[in-house]
């Protein structure tokens, strides 16, 4: 560690899954807090969260493919929050005996400590070489391979230096800047736009401020410039070294950063990252307006934190092999809010990978869709199930109807079917009304739903019709024992707002697999035996048979 202290710029050192080992004084002096509070955190809790998807798709997946990133642009947050563009470089090594990642950074728009001191030692360079001024190749070396634009301005502001980078910027030979004066240079409005600066140089006063300027071959750049008085042994001024750092990378960095930033903060569908083992790293604003989680509460914590017992864990399975195989899945999942209400949303998954093709994060994106399908349930309700008595139509009967026969071509069971026709009941529409009518239908399907099992299905198939689906009844005793308590309960008047109805059934029953193979046959023997039932008198029940027995 104190080795990294020694260092003049921030240095982090984290392993694989970006959790820091150590960091220096230099960062801590940059982001506030102690060492004890930033080890064991992940690198995401330096940097705000479009820097978080940065490092997620694009700077881990490097680093772990070459084992080394260069001059990447970044932001961190500083000790006040306040975000700060840097220039990264990171390369893989070992700390105290464990594979590592070192991480410096070199701040970008603001003048760190380090490069201060690079500046300092330039100035000292520039200074020195003024003594050295007939040695003219010497200079000219060393400037031309500095990374910035360099020149030197006397106190008449015409230009006795200028490196190769500084030529090239604005695209002239050294016979047109050299010699010439600034506002020659840089012309009437750029130059007013500076001459603040000139003067404040001039009169001793270090000066930097930001540009953005028009190139040589046309397109905008923008600039870093500082300009350094020089002063004699007697301190006076005698003009001033320009030195300028070109930062039009870092700058359109920046734009797409706060692109990125603005879109991750701002988008209508929550963000959720973890890392390869399922544990938040960050999420989004939407995150937290869907599911109530705040960005503190959810990260660090599993991505269960959601889950709900809506799923089996076939689903879980299935989703997660398909990410597997294929790097994504969407589909409709259920999960759970802070406060306790599942809800329904649409999701995707996305696997990033590192450089050894193993899974390095997951990237899920979602958006609430309770209400649309709530909606369609609703309309997926009213096409199954009768207006009247809300009992599943004869559509949905038919569904389950084979559901039930596909279940026992696996497995020995049987299945009931008992057609319902009313007796009397076009007496009660023809004498009592048929709103009368209809209220009477609603309480035969109370009574109905109220006698059988949840795994058995009442519908409701005609005007007066009824068929009951009884699944895998243990006996036929038990099915001529639901018969019975079916007559016997519809045989009760029914008073509805002061009016008396009396009605009654006939039952036709047909057993699986004795008496057919398919619901059409089923149905079919279940009618016959129903009107068998009319036909002995009403108000009984009778099972299907092959050969009707003889009337009379």
């Amino acid at each position: 560690m104190d080795q990294l202290n020694h260092l003049p710029c921030p240095v982090l050192v984290t392993d694989g899954a970006g959790r820091m080992l150590a960091v220096n004084s230099e960062l801590l002096e940059l982001v506030g807090a102690t060492t004890a509070h930033w080890l064991q955190k992940t690198i995401e809790n330096l940097v705000p969260p479009a820097s978080r998807i940065f490092l997620h798709t694009h700077v881990w997946p490097m680093l772990m493919r070459d084992g080394a990133v260069h001059e990447i642009q970044l932001q961190l947050c500083d000790a006040q929050g306040k975000r700060i563009p840097v220039m990264v470089n990171s390369r893989k090594g070992s700390f105290e005996g464990l594979p590592c990642y070192y991480w410096v950074f070199f701040v970008a728009l603001e003048r760190s400590r380090f490069e201060a001191e690079v500046l300092a030692a330039r100035n000292l360079a520039q200074a020195s070489s003024l003594a050295l001024v007939k040695n003219g190749r010497f200079i000219k070396t060393i400037a031309d391979a500095l990374p910035g634009l360099v020149a030197y301005w006397d106190r008449t502001l015409r230009c006795r230096f200028a490196n190769r980078p500084y030529l090239e910027w604005f695209g002239k030979p050294p016979e047109a800047i050299v010699g010439n004066t600034m506002q020659e240079l840089l012309g009437e409005r750029l130059f007013a736009l500076n001459e603040p600066h000139v003067l404040g140089a001039l009169s001793g006063q270090a000066q930097q401020f930001e540009r953005t300027l028009t190139k040589a071959d046309g397109s905008t750049g923008y600039t870093l410039t500082n300009y350094i008085p020089d002063f004699d042994e007697a301190g006076s001024v005698l003009g001033f070294f320009v030195l300028v750092s070109d930062v039009t990378r870092i700058k359109k960095s920046e734009v797409e950063l706060k692109l990125a930033a603005s879109v991750f903060s701002n988008t209508i569908e929550g963000i959720m990252v973890t890392d390869s083992d399922g544990i938040i790293l960050s999420v989004n604003p939407a995150f937290t307006q869907i599911t109530g989680y705040t960005a503190t509460e959810a990260i660090g914590q599993p991505r269960r934190l959601l889950e709900t017992l809506q799923h089996d864990p076939g689903f879980f399975a299935a989703l997660w092999d398909d990410v597997a195989t294929h790097g994504r899945w969407e589909g409709e999942t259920w999960n759970r809010r802070k406060n306790g209400d599942v809800f329904v949303e649409w999701q995707s998954i996305t696997l990033i990978r590192d450089a050894d093709n193993e899974p390095l994060r997951y990237v899920s994106v979602f958006h609430d869709v309770t209400e649309r399908w709530q909606q369609n349930e609703h309309t997926r309700h009213l096409a199954l199930h009768d207006g009247l008595t809300d009992l599943p139509n004869r559509h949905l009967l038919m569904e389950r109807f084979h559901q039930l026969l596909m279940l026992s071509e696996r497995e020995q069971r049987m299945l009931a079917v008992l057609f319902l026709d009313l007796d009397g009941f076009k007496l009660v529409n023809d004498t009592l009304g048929h709103d009368m009518g209809d209220e009477v239908l609603k309480s035969v399907a109370g009574k109905l739903v109220a006698l059988v099992r949840k795994s058995d299905t009442v519908s409701r198939v005609g005007g007066d019709e009824f068929v009951i689906l009884l699944d895998n009844p243990v006996s036929r005793d038990e099915v001529t024992h639901v018969a019975s308590r079916i007559i016997e309960l519809l045989n009760e008047p029914v008073e509805i707002r002061g009016q008396v109805a009396r009605i009654g059934t006939s039952v036709g029953i047909a057993m699986h697999p004795a008496d057919g193979d398919s619901a059409a046959q089923l149905m079919n023997n279940a009618d016959a035996a129903m009107y068998i039932a009319k036909g002995a008198g009403r108000n009984t029940y009778r099972f299907f048979a092959a050969t009707p027995p003889c009337v009379g």
